[in-house]
């Protein structure tokens, strides 16, 4: 009996040995760098890398639009202001006469063409 018992008990010792060499076998392959998952998994590592700095870029560059655009805000609002102080300043003017009809001959150059296009 305890023959048996020993006998099993180094089988069961050798299945184990042998599911533990295809374990490491699987897990090897699995980490791989070049077709496993370690390959995927440094791959995505490196792309989140070139995204935080895009991002980065990306954030320095809208934060000077920002205030290069408040800048251009700011001299528009003033332009309007001048503007407007110019406009209300013209309200005060006294009309102006209409303008005079000129005297003595007057050169038209097109008067030809324009009559022949109204017939």
């Amino acid at each position: 009996m305890e023959l048996i018992a020993d006998i099993l008990l180094v089988a069961g010792a050798l299945g184990a040995g042998f599911y533990c060499f295809v374990l490491a076998r699987r897990l090897r392959r699995f980490n791989d760098l070049e077709n496993g998952v370690g390959g995927a998994v440094a791959v995505l590592s490196a792309q989140v890398d070139d995204l935080a700095k895009t991002l980065e870029a990306a954030q320095s560059t809208a934060s000077s639009s920002t205030d290069s655009l408040e800048g251009l805000t700011e001299r528009a609002e003033a332009v309007a202001r001048r503007l407007e102080l110019m406009v209300a300043s013209m309200h005060d003017l006294p009309a102006a006469p209409p303008p005079k009809a000129p005297q003595g001959a007057v050169f038209k150059r097109h008067q030809a063409i324009d009559s022949e296009v109204a017939q």
